[in-house]
């Protein structure tokens, strides 16, 4: 009796780099790897879309247009070259309009890809019907996704067995085109019962011509179960990485599929332990000056409680270990079990992950709740589609006070159709105007990136990629760079430090006795920074300090405006989260500190009120 032919997707391109690197990995460093790849016999790859879109104009300074047209002729014509798709989000955060969603499945087509995988988090089908269309009308597979995960303890109405019958059944009755049928966890806390049941039924409503397959990682420990389950249960594929980009918060590894399917009736797409080995070596070299972060490796004990994927959990540490805060990570994740059960339970996948990841974050450094998050207020409110159950009354009411919304039933492609940033007119005249060619490629960068998407063009666009070496810099006396003006407690008794110039020109004066700001999040007060010689220079007033790391994103007021008590008068952004700065009294503002993009420290003066 042969074996069954199980079809392997090699993910280390994508969901590997995205998942331990957050995908920043330069593509001439790990273009021999996919040669070695491709020696090894590996023929089918998920080589962009999600988060390694965005991240290569961001952070790399890479066309990702260009890096897929390269990658197909590394491979050749016959390889499956897939991609990810965010349904209605396509590779973005943010809802696209129908004129944009039809340019990304064509511009994908152009530059390399056979197969789009399409998914919406919320399993909302109507969220998928359009993007369905368009990657047909462009020629390629579609593999129709639903989403899984598990819910934390106590939890209950949904992301059962019964509920994604429901949501296949949904997709089989809208009649949206698909070629095959992947089921996502993308936290990997599905129980492998829950998911040889689940392929079971799946199998039993499409007949066993349909290509089935499940994606899942190893953050919970418990992914290479979940895959001998899914293929006792009848898979016809599965998703693999090659190490060092795998385990961990990514897939399993392609050697050790292999090991555990030893004696079993499966042939894993003809794959050669030897050759295997090889492929290995040569991308292990190609990632060996790349910072490895800990967590990337690890398997988490908390995840099963407080689903979070791996592509977004190592992206957020590395910023909240850029910002100094990863040391609140335990506290984030466990803020995230409340945060998912009054969100409507929307599978923890990009962007609702992100959501997620954004509300918890907040709740842990402002207090619960008294900040809502943009994506999950919207989320809530109903701007992304129906949430698989109804989310908490009490934060739908909150999310619209904050965020002057009303909740909507809309389909959200109509609202986005409406958006004039979400027109392709508007992005054309944009690139003119900045004088940069207005190629579909370029308009569907801008529209994607917004204004990260014009500095990649104009070739304003900064290069971060974490190596070993930079990651070493980092830490070496990170003051000695630093300057603004912060209000320090030395002894009980408060100062007003100006720093100029790194530590070469320290100022410090006692601190007016005045009312003091209410930003300040619930956090571990700041190392008290060493005082030197007092030299007269201060503002008077009461001084608005930032609550966390981050960048100054918009300044509201003018110095010499009239401000009300919690009036907004400037924006930070972290952690991918707008951070509200109001004023803690009213009064004229008499000195603005910061500019525009300013990176800025927890407890830093922004500006002073009189």
């Amino acid at each position: 009796m042969s074996k069954k032919y199980i079809d392997i997707m090699d993910t280390t391109f994508r969901d590997g780099f995205q998942s331990v690197f957050g995908g920043r990995v330069l593509m001439n460093d790990f273009f021999p790897a996919v040669e070695a790849a491709k020696e090894a016999g590996i023929t089918h790859f998920e080589f962009g879309g999600g988060a390694r879109f965005q991240s290569l104009f961001f952070y790399l300074q890479e066309n990702a247009f260009d890096m897929m047209d390269k990658f197909r002729q590394i491979v050749g014509p016959d390889a499956n070259l897939q991609t990810l798709a965010r349904g209605i989000n396509t590779v973005m955060l943010d809802t696209g309009s129908r004129e944009l969603i039809d340019l990304h499945a064509k511009m994908f087509a152009k530059h390399g890809t056979t197969t789009i995988r399409n998914f919406d988090a919320l399993n909302d089908v109507q969220n998928l019907e359009y993007s369905a269309e368009c990657i047909k009308r462009y020629g390629l597979n579609h593999e129709v996704v639903v989403t899984l995960m598990d819910l934390p303890p106590g939890c209950f109405g949904a992301h059962d067995v019964p509920f994604y019958e429901k949501t296949l059944r949904n997709i089989l009755d809208s009649g949206l085109p698909y070629d095959s049928i992947c089921f996502k966890d993308a936290s990997g806390t599905s129980s492998p019962q829950k998911i040889y049941e689940t392929i079971q039924m799946a199998r039993r409503l499409v007949g066993d011509n349909t290509h089935i397959r499940l994606h899942t990682h190893e953050t919970a420990g418990v992914s290479v179960a979940c895959y001998l389950a899914a293929l006792d249960a009848g898979a016809d594929g599965i998703d693999l990485a090659a190490s060092p980009v795998s385990g961990g918060t990514s897939q399993p590894d392609i050697l050790t599929m292999l090991h555990a399917v030893k004696g079993k009736n499966y042939d894993l797409g003809g794959l050669e332990i030897d050759k295997i080995l090889k492929y290995q070596e040569v991308l292990n070299d190609c990632l060996k000056d790349y910072f490895m972060p800990p967590e990337a490796t690890q398997v988490s004990p908390l995840i099963p409680f407080s689903p979070m994927p791996g592509g977004a959990l190592t992206a957020n540490t590395q910023m909240m270990r850029d910002n100094g805060t990863l040391h609140k990570f335990p506290e984030v994740i466990k803020a995230m079990q409340e945060v998912v059960e009054k969100g409507g339970y929307g599978t923890s996948v990009t962007p609702v992950s992100q959501f997620y990841w954004q509300q918890a974050y907040a709740n842990v450094m402002f207090g619960p709740w008294k900040q809502i998050a943009p994506g999950y207020g919207r989320m809530v409110l109903g701007y992304f589609g129906k949430t698989p159950v109804a989310p908490d009354e009490e934060i739908v009411k909150l999310a619209s006070e904050k965020l002057k919304l009303e909740p909507t039933t809309e389909n959200p492609l109509d609202i986005a159709d409406r958006d004039e940033k979400k027109k392709i007119s508007v992005w054309k005249e944009r690139l003119e105007i900045e004088g940069i060619p207005a190629t579909e490629e370029n308009i569907f960068i801008a529209a994607a990136c917004d204004e990260k998407g014009i500095a990649f063009l104009k070739g304003e666009a900064p290069l971060n990629v974490r190596k070993k070496e930079n990651e070493s810099k980092k830490g070496e006396n990170k003051m000695a760079n630093a300057s603004g003006n912060y209000t320090v407690v030395v002894d009980g008794q408060r100062f007003n430090v100006t720093i100029e110039n790194g530590n070469a020109n320290i100022q410090v004066t006692p601190a007016p006795v005045v009312q003091q700001v209410v930003q300040q999040p619930v956090v571990t007060p700041a190392p008290v920074a060493q005082v030197v010689t007092p030299v007269a220079q201060s503002h008077s007033g009461t001084a608005v300090l930032a609550a966390v790391n981050g960048a100054v994103w918009k300044i509201l007021v003018n110095e010499g405006d009239t401000v009300a008590k919690d009036q907004q008068i400037m924006i930070l952004e972290a952690m991918k989260m707008e951070i509200e700065i109001t004023a803690p009294v009213a009064g004229v503002i008499s000195k603005i500190l910061v500019n525009t993009t300013d990176s800025v420290e927890e407890g830093q003066a922004l500006a002073y009120i009189g």
